[in-house]
């Protein structure tokens, strides 16, 4: 049996475990990544892209934690784009420089989009006629339109640029199937897979599987912090024109009807895909009637739109967080340490870089360095897992 000794190893290759290992290596430790399937195959591949900004946190006109702890995130991000923040992300395709937020005429909706550009002052920007998005350009719209501080990036893109220089590093390790050790004290001793003849040691683990993080904790008899899962029910919108849109439509509620996002496919049709109150009230719906829900809504919100060839179709997506009271959304990254191991869940895409922080600030609290330094020699003939592609390529 092969035995591997390093300084971090992280069980997870979605966008926060991807992160984790581009900041914990710059910071010099020697750091493996586990994937049991494919890399942003759970979570991250369901993502919508956007970086948000906290503006659909606050349409009711409030400030709250949610929103003030995501409102940074789009200028990190964006420094990190132009390879001048803590990551050089330069390359990944960026579907769109903002996120718009429309609202329909009736008057509800009207004063939900007063109240939020008032509490989102210098993130909303009104748009003039002249500058609206081709989708809006439309006589039949009478709505209000903003300019949100908000980008949409293609997450697959993100993802293999995240594997660029540590394709080494992240193995195709059946994590599910294996074992944990640990020992008296309660730290975490070895991972070791017999399938793989594979035994993994390090200083400190870091699981950051999305909602693999359940089996681990159950593995590991850990009891506290526990896991929620929130589902969603997604609709997906194939056909053949392309007119992009990235918003959301806002009524009279705090919660967006309907968050669109426009995805290229690689036949050369288009996606769009449906986030948003449409997603979370759809749980209870099955495909068909998830279906004639989003149809319905469409007629109502986007009545002038007309695409070729329409598909639609659906998806299930779990988002794991930690657990919260009454199953309500975390207000921020989540990272909690002990022992010899973090427990991490990002809760939004655009809080990743926030947890980031909080684990490197967690291993210096506990005087953890750099100590050990795998060859690739240690790592010849370890399989390596391939970047999935999005949901709706595969339709």
């Amino acid at each position: 049996m092969k035995k591997l000794h390093t300084d971090i190893v992280i069980v997870g290759g979605g966008i926060a475990g991807l992160w984790l290992l581009n900041s914990l290596s710059k910071q010099g430790f020697d750091v493996l990544l586990l994937e049991a399937d494919s890399i942003g195959g759970g979570q991250s591949v369901r993502s919508q892209g956007i970086i948000h900004g906290g503006i659909k946190y606050a349409l009711n006109g409030v400030l709250s934690q949610a929103s003030d702890s995501i409102k940074d995130m789009p200028l990190r991000w964006k420094k990190c784009l132009t390879g001048d923040g803590e990551l050089d992300l330069r390359g990944v395709t960026q579907l769109s420089d903002a996120h718009y937020l429309w609202s329909q005429r009736s008057l509800g909706a009207k004063i939900t989009s007063f109240f939020a550009k008032k509490a989102m002052s210098g993130r909303v920007d009104s748009v003039a006629t002249a500058n609206y998005p081709a989708v809006f350009a439309h006589p039949e719209f009478k709505g209000n339109l903003y300019k949100l501080n908000e980008i949409v990036l293609d997450v697959p893109s993100l993802m293999a640029k995240l594997t660029e220089g540590y394709q080494s590093r992240i193995l195709k390790i059946d994590t599910k199937h294996g074992s944990w050790t640990k020992n008296s004290d309660g730290n975490i001793e070895t991972f070791t897979t017999a399938a793989q003849q594979l035994n993994i040691s390090a200083q400190h683990f870091i699981f950051a599987a999305g909602e693999g993080n359940g089996q681990i904790l159950e593995a590991l008899n850990i009891e506290r912090p526990k896991m929620q899962l929130r589902p969603l029910h997604m609709v997906m919108l194939t056909h053949e024109t392309d007119l992009s849109i990235y918003a959301h439509c806002i009524g009279a509620s705090s919660k967006p009807l309907a968050t669109i996002t426009h995805h290229l496919n690689a036949d050369g049709s288009f996606t769009w895909y449906f986030g948003g109150d449409i997603a979370e009230s759809g749980v209870e719906r099955d495909s068909a009637a998830q279906i004639d829900k989003a149809q319905q809504l469409m007629a109502k919100i986007l009545p002038w739109v007309t695409l070729k060839n329409p598909i639609w179709s659906t998806l299930r997506v779990n988002r794991a967080e930690p657990k919260q009271s009454g199953l309500t959304r975390p207000n921020a990254a989540f990272v909690h340490s002990e022992d010899n191991f973090s427990l991490c869940w990002p809760t939004k895409l655009a809080l990743t870089p926030d947890l980031s922080d909080q684990v490197i600030a967690s291993l210096a609290q506990r005087q953890i360095t750099a100590k050990f330094k795998l060859t690739e020699q240690h790592l010849q003939n370890i399989g390596h897992p391939q970047v999935a592609a999005t949901i709706w390529s595969k339709q």
